[in-house]
């Protein structure tokens, strides 16, 4: 009998159940590909990916880019692997996607500590376990982990999310903070247009493109939920009297009110994250960006996230999960990967690093060290164990949820270089950590 299970070889599971094995424990880990496969899914190697650039950027002055660095400095398969199979792609980290795959999955069925089975999981293992079953769990193993959780409404199936938007590119000489009538303190920011502000962003909205529907997400979703874009295309004043509305709102600049209004609401408790109330769009990202950046306050403003509508299954994790991945009802079981609420192929496989860094402390005996949110890797852990359960949506990693630089810093370039350079600088002092397991982290030391 192994020392721990991981379900799912995707990029989460595959980091997962690799680092686990470098930490001497034995591994056993189940895919169900190639005896059955998922639409998002061509091959049974591990690790497949969509596109050679869905690894994104490198640079570490990019989220994702220091996201990946500290990876790297970690001993990360996934980005070993990247950088091994790394094609031209300018300031991307693009990879010849089928090399990468076979990379990783040779690197798995090599090590003596992994036991590879070919089978479907419909029930959560006794024993330690990391769950890294991807965004597409469903069936019986999705019924099994919401009965491990007490009930269905634990696990999202819709992804049905409005863009966020940092406040540090919010124009704020044009918008201010308020609520409605003055009720309820200043929880929003309110991003005022004129009539022919407004008419220009409804006609470019009505008319903007939107993403396809894939084989294997379902339309009705839109019925629940319904796209700002399609409240465009019903009339020019569905949305003046929809989430536009202006009611009970005077601008502080000219004592009257708008003739519309987009309102902001706080995304973090730092405040540095804001989210477009009532903004549900399934537009392309390029277009949400085009169009969105037509609301004056927001003409300079950095998307975060932007807004999708698609089949996607995910745990309300704050609700269920701590700061080390692990199931606060009992913490033998963990997760990773985009079932967790982390968004996007590299995330995932750091969310894979972490929880299993976590499980093998737990399992040896060890006690964890874990990593500040003034690291990526540590400000995704952050973010899925902390965020608001009632309006908690998957998010890829961002500066906007790294913890702020006790400094102000002129110019985004040069403050995310600084972030950046404080993030490395932890990561550098925690990698000698891991290789001393008998030293700082042992259950008897201070």
């Amino acid at each position: 009998m192994s020392d721990i299970t991981v379900i799912g070889a995707g990029l989460a599971g595959s980091e997962a159940a690799w680092q686990l094995a470098k930490a001497g424990l034995s591994v056993t880990l189940e895919e169900m590909r190639p005896k059955e496969m998922t639409p998002a899914h061509k091959t049974g190697c591990f690790a497949e990916l969509v596109c050679s650039n869905s690894l994104r950027a490198a640079d570490v002055t990019n989220a994702v880019g220091l996201l990946k660095e500290e990876m790297r400095r970690m001993g990360s398969l996934i980005i070993r692997c990247a950088d091994m199979n790394r094609v031209e792609a300018g300031g991307a980290l693009a990879v010849d996607r089928n090399a990468f795959s076979e990379s990783v999955t040779r690197a798995i069925e090599e090590e003596p500590l992994i036991e590879v089975r070919r089978l479907r999981a419909n029930t959560i293992p006794d024993g330690p376990v990391i769950i890294a079953t991807g965004p597409l769990t469903e069936g019986t193993f999705a019924s099994a982990v919401c009965d491990f959780f007490g009930g269905m409404d634990y696990l999202s199936f819709y992804d049905a999310a409005a863009p966020l938007v940092s406040f540090s590119g919010i124009d704020m000489g044009s918008a201010w903070f308020a609520s409605r009538y003055g009720k309820g303190g200043d929880d929003y920011i309110n991003c005022p247009l004129t009539r022919e502000e407004y008419s220009l962003f409804v006609r470019e909205l009505a008319s903007a493109k939107q993403a396809p529907v894939h084989g294997f997400e379902d339309s009705r979703v839109f019925e629940g939920c319904m796209p700002v874009e399609t409240m465009a295309r019903r009339g020019e004043d569905t949305l003046r009297f929809g989430p536009m509305k202006p009611v009970g709102l005077v601008s502080p600049y000219t004592g009257t009110v708008p003739y519309a209004v987009v309102q902001l609401r706080r995304d973090n408790a730092a405040g540095s994250v804001y989210n477009m109330v009532g903004f549900q769009t399934h537009l392309l990202f390029a277009e949400q960006k085009r169009v969105f950046s037509m609301i004056p306050a927001l003409s300079n403003a950095q998307f975060l996230r932007y807004g999708v509508m698609h089949r996607n299954s995910f745990l309300c994790s704050p609700a269920l999960l701590d700061d080390r991945y692990r199931a606060t009802k009992d913490p033998r079981v963990s997760f990773a990967g985009q079932f967790t609420g982390v968004e996007g192929y590299v995330e995932s496989a750091a969310s894979g690093l972490y929880a299993a860094l976590s499980a093998a402390a737990d399992i040896k005996g060890l006690r964890f060290r874990p990593l500040p949110p003034e690291t990526a890797t540590g400000a995704l852990a952050r973010y899925i164990s902390s965020a608001s359960p009632d309006s908690f949506q998957p998010m890829n990693i961002n500066f906007g949820i790294i913890s702020p630089l006790g400094e102000r810093v002129r110019g985004k370039k040069e403050k995310n270089a600084r972030l950046a350079e404080r993030a490395l600088r932890i990561i550098d002092e925690y990698v000698p950590w891991l290789m001393d397991e008998e030293g700082e982290n042992s259950e008897d030391s201070d």
